[in-house]
């Protein structure tokens, strides 16, 4: 019964830390540091050390005394409502959802250096159907070798590693979603083959070089019987040390730098012959037809003391984006630029504000309907545990150059609880 009841007040104990705002203690050490109190055994001590390791925002961790393997599971959920006015601020629509549901597990076999990273989607929203007909519950399904700290390479379906936006994962974002420029030339996740590596240069100066070889046509499409592959390589200088906590993955200055961090990063990605709109993305081409994608990215990042500053360049080019059989389709080239500011306060209030806008070749203006198109939203988040359990709610105002539609939506209004194991 003694014994019971220690568990039973770790566990108590345990989860009373986890709900606090600052970070809670690791269970393990928590154990330790009770075990010279309470004295229970040692075989008690065991069984303890061996339960799932519970902690908001890192999951739970399931690992034998054998140390054999290491599986970490995580769920994560935003559920979103908003609404949609025209310029006259008259209503045109509303919509209500579980935007994201998903699944994560993490971890290793056999050995640290070989892990694995696996993705579930359960929404609508994460699940499209793909123009062959596939499901794409599957979101990532990776392996990895990682023989180095600082080297890893892996084969399976993750995100392409090219700009700064879609790799930060939607979990960590300051608004409730991504930007109008991310989401018309991102390259979003793709299966192949990916490699990373990490080098100190002088000093705090570190490069990143990373690059995959892929099938082209996105994820779950598992065959392309005239396509090519697509190639990838990105680069990325810190100049003054890497980020806390991954910081460049993630928006805002969570970790409140005591020093001024920065990064530059290019990528550049050659998709051969994609039968896709957007290549990794998008509806087939018309009329069976191949073409060549090139996609080219531009990513800095500031961070100091809570304020965070990001500045996203990125466009595709496409010798023929017309379609002589399809008059009213067209391969989406020209360029985007999208920046973003914001400041996080002692609290763990944030106000955010971001300016995108898109820039379409002419050849396609017509087809795409505007000469240009400018969104500038201004967000404010609480973080109630990081970016694990946060509110966010953000206003949006959308404006196109020459619209062919005049009656396109003006204003946005979103709100959103995240949460996140």
């Amino acid at each position: 019964m003694r014994n019971i009841l220690i568990v039973f007040s770790l566990l108590v104990v345990s989860l009373g830390l986890q709900a606090q705002e600052k970070p809670a203690k690791s269970f393990s050490s928590f154990v330790d540091s009770l075990a010279k109190v309470e004295e229970p055994s040692e075989e008690l001590l065991n069984k303890i050390r061996n339960m799932p390791n519970i902690e908001v925002g890192k999951g739970i961790s399931f690992e034998p005394a054998d140390k054999r393997y290491k599986m970490t599971m995580r769920f994560r959920m935003q559920n979103m409502a908003s609404v949609s006015l025209n310029d006259d601020f008259s209503y045109s629509e509303a919509e209500a959802r579980v935007k994201r549901l998903r699944l994560r597990f993490d971890g290793y076999i056999f050995s640290p250096k070989l892990l694995y990273s696996i993705q579930l989607g359960f929404t609508p929203y994460d699940s499209k159907d793909l123009p062959n007909g596939n499901v794409n519950i599957v979101r990532d399904a990776m392996v990895y070798y990682m023989p180095t700290h600082d080297f890893s390479i892996g084969f399976g379906q993750t995100k392409i590693k090219a700009n700064r936006a879609r790799v930060n994962s939607s979990s960590a974002l300051q608004f409730v979603d991504r930007s109008i420029v991310n989401s018309e030339f991102n390259l979003d996740r793709d299966f192949g083959f990916f490699a990373e590596y990490y080098k100190p240069v002088v000093g705090d100066f570190n490069v990143a070089l990373k690059g995959s070889i892929t099938l082209g046509e996105g994820r779950n499409w598992s065959t392309s019987s005239q396509g090519g592959l697509a190639y990838t390589a990105r680069v990325e200088l810190f100049p003054f040390g890497r980020f806390k906590s991954l910081g460049d993955i993630a928006e805002g200055d969570f970790e409140r730098e005591e020093h001024v961090k920065v990064l530059l990063a290019g990528a550049y990605s050659f998709n051969n012959k994609t039968n896709r709109l957007q290549g990794q993305n998008g509806a087939y081409i018309p009329n069976n037809e191949l073409r060549d994608l090139n996609s080219y990215f531009v990513d800095f990042i500031l961070k100091y003391n809570g304020f965070a500053f990001y500045t996203d360049f990125m466009g595709r080019k496409c010798s023929e984006p017309l379609f002589t059989t399809d008059p009213e389709t067209c391969i989406y080239t020209g360029n985007g630029l999208n920046v973003q500011a914001s400041y996080l306060f002692p609290k763990n209030w944030e106000v955010a504000v971001r300016n995108s806008t898109l820039f379409p070749e002419e050849q396609v203006q017509k087809i795409v309907g505007y000469e240009n198109y400018n969104q500038t939203t201004l967000a404010v988040t609480r973080y109630l545990i990081g970016h694990s359990l946060k509110i966010q709610a953000d206003a949006s105002y959308n404006h196109q150059l020459n619209p062919v539609d005049p009656t396109y939506n003006r204003w946005q209004f979103r709100f959103q609880v995240e949460l996140g194991l």
